[in-house]
């Protein structure tokens, strides 16, 4: 469980790599929000909505504010964030795979190739890890649910199981949860994230 106190005096490195980390959950949430609501608000007759630079560019923020916060977590267990790094690295080889599929454009890999959701798999499952080790810490139930649908969204997305409106719905209802999972996190004192130094392995 997490650490509800301080256990010694926080340094600036301690304040800095903390807000980071929340800036990190705090745009991811965003980026998702905003894709679900663009996703919601297109006319049924219109072009997809996310074949764009628009939608091209909150995918990359998605990428980078994730990154930020699997670089800049605290972990008592120093070998879960080596696995961590390792699937943000894995996820961004699969970047690599998605930009070959859409010819430059990821939402039009994704777009043209429904099956190239699984390429997002790693990413949210950094994003789930970050959701579902807050969920343990400080009891932030969502964070479990997300860890869950996330993955399970992209597998009925890839496997084209959610056509008239299902992808819209399903990306609203992790960006609802996403957003009150940050509402609940980014406001907890600072040393909550840090913990006890001394059980840092």
């Amino acid at each position: 469980m997490g650490e509800k106190q301080a256990f010694q005096p926080l340094t600036k490195e301690d304040k800095i790599t903390v807000v980071i980390y929340r800036v990190g959950i705090v745009l991811s949430a965003i980026f998702i929000s905003i894709l679900a609501y663009l996703l919601t608000a297109a006319p049924a007759d219109s072009p997809p909505v996310l074949k764009s630079v628009s939608g091209d560019i909150l995918l990359y923020g998605l990428y980078a504010s994730v990154a930020l916060s699997v670089f800049f977590i605290h972990l008592y267990v120093g070998k879960f964030k080596i696995y961590l790094k390792n699937l943000l690295y894995i996820s961004l080889v699969c970047l690599a795979a998605l930009l070959l599929i859409g010819k430059g454009s990821l939402s039009g890999a994704l777009l043209q190739t429904p099956a190239s959701a699984l390429l997002l798999l790693p990413l949210s499952g950094c994003l789930g890890f970050v959701a579902a080790k807050e969920a343990f810490c400080f009891r932030l139930f969502e964070g479990y649910l997300l860890a869950m649908i996330m993955p399970f969204y992209l597998l009925l997305v890839s496997a084209g199981r959610l056509a008239n409106g299902g992808a819209s719905f399903g990306l609203v209802v992790i960006a609802v949860l996403l957003v009150l999972f940050t509402l609940r996190k980014v406001f907890m004192p600072i040393a909550f994230d840090i913990g006890d130094k001394s059980a840092y392995q």
